[in-house]
């Protein structure tokens, strides 16, 4: 199966006078669901249901956010890490700097070693 992608044209935010270029941009051939993706884990084992799976992903969920709310970085072996990053407005000085200068809390989501050979090995198709 191959990643399917647009071409997308756009400008230079840095140098509006440049020419715009085409650029590639995933385009996705569906969604799976959380119910779906449990009923798909639990047929993949014998001894835990569906039900099962979706409780336990539920308190994933609910655990991943209390610990990255305490700051810090949940690492879930060869599937990759999660950790808040934060980007700000800058002070002129480090007495100047306040709170209010943050901006855009996100999630990051570093892949681990089975994500990254994924990526690597990845097929590509232009989207009709």
């Amino acid at each position: 199966m191959a990643v399917k992608y647009v071409l997308v044209e756009r400008g230079n935010p840095g140098n509006p006078e440049a020419p715009k270029k085409f650029y590639a941009q995933a385009k996705s051939s569906g969604e799976l669901t959380f119910k779906k993706l449990s009923k798909e884990i639990s047929e993949g084992s014998t001894t835990v249901s569906d039900t099962d799976v979706l409780a336990v992903l539920n308190d994933l969920t609910k655990v991943l956010r209390k610990h990255l709310d305490n700051g810090e970085i949940v690492r879930f072996g060869d599937f990759g890490t999660f950790q808040i990053a934060l980007t700000s407005d800058g002070a002129e000085t480090a007495d100047k700097f306040r709170q209010s200068l943050i901006k855009n809390p996100k999630v990051a989501f570093r892949a681990g070693t089975d994500l990254k050979e994924m990526l690597n090995n990845l097929k590509y198709e232009k989207a009709k």
